[in-house]
C-alpha cells in the first residue's frame, strides 16, 4: 500500500499530501455519533462539519421516517472526508445500528436527561469506546433507542429552555469529549494501517482519473522485469 500511496502522491501537491497525513494522524473512531431520524438538512450537515473539524471519522445515520439530507452550504464538503454508515431498511434500523455498534465494542450513550444519567464532565471515557445517540429535533430519541442504551449523559443547563438545538448539542458534547480524550492516556488514534487506508481513500477521491492511474501502476508493477524489481 505504501508504494501505491507514494505513486499517487505525485499527482497532488506536496502541501496537500502532507495535510492528508496530518489529518489522518489526528482522526479517531473512539467516539462516534449516531443520529436517529434527523430531518432538517442544516442540522444534519452541521453535525458532519463538526465531526470533520474535531477529527471524528465515523458517523452512523439511522433513517426511520425521515431521509437524511445534507445542505451543501452548511456541510462544505465535509461528508467526503468521513465514513457515513446508513441504516435505511424498511424497519428495525435503530436496533440494527445499536446492535452493530455493540458488536464492535461500543458503549451506547444516549444524550438525553434520564433518571440514571451523568453530566457531560462525569462521563468516564476510560471505560471504552463510545457511541453517542442524538435524537430528532422535536421529540428526541425514540423509546427503543433509550431502552437499548447502556448509559445516559446530559449537558447541564441553567435557563428556561429544556434543550439545545441538535447541532448545538452535538457540537458541545463532541468538542468537550474530544478535548478530554486528546489530553488523556487513552489510545484513541487510528492504527498505522487505518491511517494509510484513509490517505489512500482521500488521494483516490481528489486526484482526477485516479482509477486509471492506479491501473497503470498495477500493470507496470506486474510486468516489471526481474532485474528492475531487485534494484
Amino acid at each position: 500500500m505504501d508504494t501505491l500511496i507514494n505513486f499517487l502522491s505525485q499527482f497532488t501537491t506536496p502541501h496537500r499530501f502532507e495535510l492528508y497525513k496530518k489529518v489522518a494522524a489526528n482522526r479517531t473512531k473512539y467516539i462516534t455519533p449516531v443520529l436517529e431520524d434527523i430531518y432538517q438538512p442544516q442540522n444534519a450537515s452541521a453535525v458532519l462539519r463538526t465531526c470533520d473539524c474535531l477529527g471524528i471519522q465515523d458517523v452512523h445515520i439511522i433513517e426511520q421516517r425521515n431521509r437524511y439530507k445534507l445542505n451543501p452550504d452548511v456541510e462544505l464538503g465535509s461528508a467526503q472526508w468521513l465514513h457515513l454508515f446508513r441504516y435505511d431498511q424498511p424497519e428495525g434500523n435503530t436496533s440494527a445500528a445499536i446492535q452493530s455498534l455493540k458488536s464492535k465494542g461500543y458503549r451506547i450513550v444516549a444524550t438525553t436527561p434520564h433518571t440514571n444519567d451523568v453530566t457531560l464532565d462525569e462521563l468516564d471515557l476510560s471505560k471504552g469506546k463510545i457511541a453517542l445517540l442524538f435524537g430528532t429535533e422535536l421529540k428526541g430519541l425514540t423509546q427503543e433507542a433509550l431502552d437499548l442504551s447502556d448509559e445516559f449523559v446530559r449537558i447541564p443547563m441553567t435557563g428556561f429552555t429544556e434543550s439545545f438545538n441538535i447541532s448545538v448539542s452535538a457540537a458541545i458534547i463532541l468538542y468537550t469529549l474530544m478535548k478530554e480524550l486528546r489530553s488523556s492516556s487513552i489510545p484513541w488514534s487510528l492504527s498505522e494501517d487505518e491511517q494509510n487506508d484513509l490517505i489512500l481513500e482521500w488521494l483516490r477521491k481528489s486526484i482526477k482519473l485516479s482509477d486509471q492511474l492506479e491501473k497503470r501502476f498495477i500493470f507496470d508493477n506486474q510486468n516489471q522485469e526481474p532485474w528492475r524489481s531487485n534494484q
